[in-house]
């Protein structure tokens, strides 16, 4: 249903007239997120600060079939925050207070618009941790974090969003107002419907108070960066880490011409990369006691000098370690600074990531298109950027979309799957069947529509389409 003068007027009424807004540019820059060039404005935007405005806003859309979608940070990189209906985009950042940190019992509940490195370095202010930190921590939402599932450098050890969820509000479809759960560390009542909200990419509702699980603050870490002669040796030392009995805090991956690229984009940052280094390890270790990080550091370079690699740096400083980090956190931006570009965000059992980028490289040359990787190796979780470089439009369009279809179907081959934090959203949705059976991909639509009759949340995202 278009959005009508009488439907304004009633989201006026629930919001205030400050809150909604029909003009073109803001429309176009709720738009989008980071996903490519697309760009899908909603009919209008409307910025809600209680879950009571929220239930208000989905009761009236629910009841003239008006399509909404949550709209965060804007920061994803799958298209689950464009408006691909059109009607009303729900941006969250208004409800952005940070509602109470639980010492005693290492919890904070907080509202869904609270950027993840705000509270991050609140609860630090107390000695906790919250360890999700996607590359984009500096501006996503708590918010979107739940509805990605996001991860982020550290979830080798500490895992990602859903492992310290413990409860949600969320406002349904319909209107109503329901928590998913307990405040508990334990849960074993009923199905499961915190974790079947986290993830689900504001398909099913809409959060609106999240009670996140924190641990204590760790006072240590060591910090290194691994220059490897072959990228594939590099990919075959993440298994032996994990194999020789260390756990790292973080363990990513850096092909050449991601380092090259960010280099290039980003100054003050001073690391010698040699012509012959084809990719880079950037190894964490962290915890309570000095020496035994410097234990753990010397098993890393007794796994890594099986390889062939170069001279490791070690970072010394909070300097040195903040600029390492600010090169891989920057990659992402460097590459799309660069070219135009699609990110397919690939995940395997760790021990198969050689093959998955040895098929990458041979999928490329196959299609004609060159790729950059990166990204979270110690999960496993390659991302895999497409560039177009001197492609032809006709065979952007034609060939990649091929050579995207046979990525994927070698993931799956491997035991991964197609994504493992950047969620499905609007681009990789027809994609599902290669991951899924048709029993598995009819019960996930039932499951939508026993959410959402009238298919108003969130529409055309995750499933795929229907011929």
């Amino acid at each position: 249903m278009l959005i009508t003068s009488s439907i304004i007027q009633q989201l006026q009424q629930i919001v205030g007239e400050n809150y909604v807004f029909t003009d073109e540019a803001t429309r176009r820059d709720y738009g989008h997120d980071e996903t490519e060039d697309y760009n899908f404005p909603p009919g209008v935007v409307v910025k809600p600060a209680t879950t009571e405005e929220v239930s208000q806003i989905m009761s009236l859309a629910n009841q003239n079939y008006i399509a909404v979608v949550p709209i965060g940070g804007r920061t994803g990189l799958s298209g689950g925050a464009l408006s691909l209906l059109e009607g009303i985009g729900l941006s969250m950042e208004r409800m952005n207070k940070i509602l109470e940190i639980d010492e005693q019992n290492l919890q904070v509940r907080t509202q869904p618009g609270v950027i993840t490195q705000v509270l991050r370095e609140a609860v630090a202010e107390k000695g906790l941790f919250y360890p999700v930190d996607p590359s984009s921590m500096g501006s996503c939402f708590i918010g979107g974090n739940i509805a990605e599932n996001s991860g982020g450098a550290r979830a080798v050890k500490y895992g990602v969003t859903k492992d310290y969820v413990l409860n949600l509000e969320v406002v349904l479809p319909n209107g109503q107002i329901i928590w998913t759960g307990a405040n508990t560390l334990k849960n074993s009542t009923g199905y499961n419907l915190t974790q079947l909200m986290v993830g689900s990419e504001g398909t099913l509702g809409v959060v609106t108070q999240a009670v996140l699980k924190l641990l204590p603050k760790n006072d240590h870490n060591l910090l290194l960066l691994v220059p490897f002669y072959k990228a594939s040796q590099a990919c075959e030392a993440v298994s032996a880490i994990f194999r020789a009995g260390i756990v790292p805090s973080a363990l990513e991956f850096m092909e050449r011409d991601a380092i090259d690229w960010t280099l290039q984009f980003v100054s003050g940052i001073n690391v010698t990369v040699k012509p012959e280094h084809q990719a880079h390890l950037l190894i964490e270790v962290d915890g309570n006691y000095p020496e035994i990080l410097m234990l753990e550091a010397e098993k890393i370079m007794e796994v890594v000098e099986q390889f062939e690699i170069d001279e490791v740096l070690f970072a010394d400083t909070e300097d040195q370690k903040n600029a390492l980090w600010k090169l891989r956190r920057s990659v992402a931006e460097a590459v799309k600074a660069n070219s135009v570009y699609k990110e397919e965000d690939t995940v395997v059992p760790r021990y198969e990531l050689p093959k998955l980028l040895e098929g990458i490289k041979a999928i490329g040359k196959k299609y004609g298109f060159q790729s950059v990787c990166y990204g979270h190796a110690g999960d496993g979780n390659l991302h895999v950027n497409i560039i177009k470089g001197t492609m032809s439009d006709a065979n952007w369009k034609k060939e990649v979309p091929k050579g995207i279809q046979e990525i994927f179907e070698l993931t799956v081959s491997l035991k991964g799957t197609l994504s493992g934090e950047h969620g499905i959203g609007y681009v990789q949705k027809n994609f599902m069947d290669i991951a899924f059976s048709k029993p598995h991909l009819e019960l996930m639509e039932q499951i939508k529509y026993i959410f959402d009759p009238n298919n108003i949340m969130n529409p055309g995202k995750i499933l795929p389409d229907r011929d």
